[in-house]
């Protein structure tokens, strides 16, 4: 095209005019746009690659706000074994030359007492001096096994924009520069547990959980369960060494100190579901745990648990009552028959089948002869019919206890059902029970019960 030298001028015109020219210039210049990124620093391994800018402003106005150089990460594909470590070599390229000032020369190796990471300190071998060449060169480690790089004589760390300086983080849902306003928070502390000895459940940790923490103070133990039935850590009333533990997509620290207490941490975010367990020695002084979830994963997660029957609410310290004067006539407790009970939950579904027998001790059909209320509890006598799943012999005729006057689900005498049960020893050995927890899985017996059953066993083996 034609030059057109007119509407270039009117053009300087007006650009002077807008800038102030003339008068009191005032304000910062402005940036030019970002160039392109140059080549990663190293050819293997992690490196700095830069890019920049130029400010242009025009007498008296002020230096551009901001940085001319951004430094980013570059990750290359992991350097083969036996390459010189890049300070290493930085310090081998003034091997045999003359320093400071004489003609003797030494060899020289990385130096990493001096104040300052980022220059290049070198020792000089069977010597006990070193001498500092300058700055190391950028995208070198500030130290041995350091996530920071030194960048212009500065050691930085990267921000989750992989930018190097850059102070933006994840937040707790896991997004670069978030505000955490994309997932929730699930706090509660689990106090409920029954008198017997063994596993009881805490809560379901669902897929997409991120910061896991759970911790207790005393002779229980945690347990870890996955979704396919398989213990982690803790299962099968054998207690794991503390350490870190591969599980759903991510890693679980295990710890365990003289005090008694123990904890569990994962920093997620985990790609299958979790149940938190407790293998329970003594009574319950209270188990504290944590994590978070994406917000359209917690009306998911909140329908399961009360599925499942656990308190989605933060248990509540307990009023103390005063006892009741002498001549007061205390009253009785009304208990609810069957037919007043409360609805109970849903329970259906492939994942509620699955987790109970997976996490069952037993699972059997049984005909129910009789139900009898003791105390708190539901007692069911039951003949048991075909077992699918036992950790150790049952009986022809069994007792299977219920929690509660109206326990979920409730049986019916003279009917066979399919029950996942566990198996409960109270700490001084002297009761041994079979437990249907509230909410568990006692389904009518039928064929295509015993197919899903069978099922599941594939899915849960022993």
């Amino acid at each position: 095209p034609r030059p057109r030298p007119f509407q270039n001028l009117l053009l300087l015109l007006w650009t002077l005019l807008n800038c102030g020219l003339g008068g009191s210039a005032q304000g910062p210049g402005e940036w030019t746009p970002w160039g392109s990124w140059s080549r990663c620093s190293s050819s293997c391994g992690r490196g700095v690659s830069v890019h920049s800018r130029r400010c242009v402003r025009f007498p008296g106005e002020e230096p551009c706000w901001g940085d001319s150089h951004e430094y980013r990460l570059c990750q290359l594909l992991d350097c083969p074994p036996g390459v010189m470590p890049f300070r290493d070599l930085q310090c081998a390229l003034y091997n045999g030359r003359p320093v400071l000032g004489s003609q003797k020369t030494y060899r020289w190796v990385p130096f990493y007492g001096a104040p300052n990471q980022c220059d290049l300190n070198c020792l000089a071998e069977g010597h006990a001096f070193y001498h500092s060449f300058g700055r190391v060169l950028d995208g070198t480690t500030c130290s041995p096994g350091a996530q920071e790089l030194c960048v212009a004589g500065r050691c930085l760390s990267a921000g989750c924009d992989g930018l190097l300086g850059s102070d933006v983080r994840e937040d707790r849902c896991g997004r670069c520069g978030g505000a955490n306003d994309s997932c929730l928070l699930v706090q509660r502390v689990f106090r409920d547990a029954g008198a017997f000895a063994g596993y009881w459940n805490v809560t379901l940790i669902p897929a997409g959980a991120r910061h896991i923490r759970v911790a207790h103070r005393s002779r229980n133990h945690l347990a870890l369960m996955g979704s396919d039935g398989r213990y982690v850590l803790n299962g099968d009333w054998v207690v794991s060494r503390p350490g870190t533990y591969e599980a759903v997509g991510t890693r679980v620290v295990y710890t365990r100190d003289a005090s008694r207490e123990e904890t569990l941490r994962a920093a997620g975010p985990t790609s299958h579901d979790l149940l938190l367990q407790v293998l329970l020695q003594e009574p319950n002084p209270g188990i504290e745990f944590e994590f978070w979830l994406p917000r359209e994963h917690y009306g998911p997660f909140q329908a399961q648990v009360q599925a499942l029957g656990w308190s989605l609410r933060q248990p509540q310290p307990r009023e103390v009552v005063p006892p009741p004067p002498p001549s007061a006539i205390p009253a009785r407790t009304p208990t609810l028959a069957p037919d007043h009970c409360p609805p109970c939950p849903d329970t259906r579904g492939r994942a509620h089948r699955l987790l109970h027998y997976c996490g069952s001790d037993f699972v059997f059909q049984a005909r129910v002869l009789g139900r009898h209320r003791q105390d708190q509890e539901t007692r069911y006598e039951v003949r048991v019919q075909l077992v699918y799943k036992n950790r150790s012999p049952l009986r022809t005729r069994e007792y299977v206890w219920a929690p509660g006057h109206c326990p979920c689900p409730l049986l019916s005498p003279h009917r066979e059902y399919l029950l996942a049960v566990r198996r409960l020893v109270s700490p001084d050995g002297t009761q041994d029970r079979l437990l249907l927890p509230h909410a568990g899985y006692a389904r009518p017996w039928s064929p295509a019960e015993d197919s899903r059953a069978r099922l599941a066993a594939r899915r849960c083996p022993l």
